[in-house]
């Protein structure tokens, strides 16, 4: 089977059922920044974290995976459309709860940085809320059905990578990095 199809060369590309939408269509622009976003959170894979965070991490890319065809999916009755729920949002909780235990109160703003791992989370984190900013304009145009979960997701996952890149940081020996202001 070849990787490229041509289908696309005229700026298009298939969603969910037989539509077809401009590559610079919303929709296809959100499932795109989740897409980068799952690759960011690979990356930060790679870097090295201990089996406790790697396991998350993994969990969110297979989820962000389902989140990215609920976006490909624009028919409420579709078969992806729904498949985020409150219990993958209460799964990010818990894990946020988990790690925030093991860490010592913020005090100060935190820049990201760190260890490589834990600035990966950080940059993970701003394309994070970038799909979020981009899943509240979808759902603002007119006749798109965006779930309200999705976003509630994207929300607790930006947490969760915040908190996720500090507990690297302290699982790795290496300081969060303040931010103190230069007045």
């Amino acid at each position: 089977m070849k990787i490229y199809t041509k289908t696309g060369d005229e700026g298009t590309t298939g969603i969910l059922g037989s539509k077809r939408l401009r590559k610079d269509d919303a929709r296809i622009e959100v499932y795109g920044t989740v897409d980068e976003l799952n690759a960011a959170i690979g990356f930060a894979r790679a870097l090295v974290m201990e089996s406790t965070e790697d396991d998350v991490a993994a969990r969110v890319q297979d989820e962000l995976f389902t989140l990215g065809a609920a976006l490909a999916d624009p028919d409420p009755q579709g078969p992806f459309h729904n498949k985020i729920s409150d219990e993958h949002v209460e799964n990010l909780e818990r894990a946020i709860d988990d790690f925030t235990a093991e860490l010592a109160p913020m005090r100060t703003f935190i820049l990201p940085g760190g260890s490589p791992a834990a600035a990966q989370l950080h940059l993970a984190r701003t394309i994070c809320r970038r799909a979020e900013r981009l899943v509240v304009h979808l759902a603002h145009l007119p006749e798109e059905d965006v779930p309200s979960t999705l976003l509630i997701y994207l929300n607790r996952l930006s947490d969760l990578l915040f908190v996720m890149a500090r507990t690297v940081n302290h699982h790795a020996g290496v300081a969060d990095v303040p931010w103190i202001s230069k007045k």
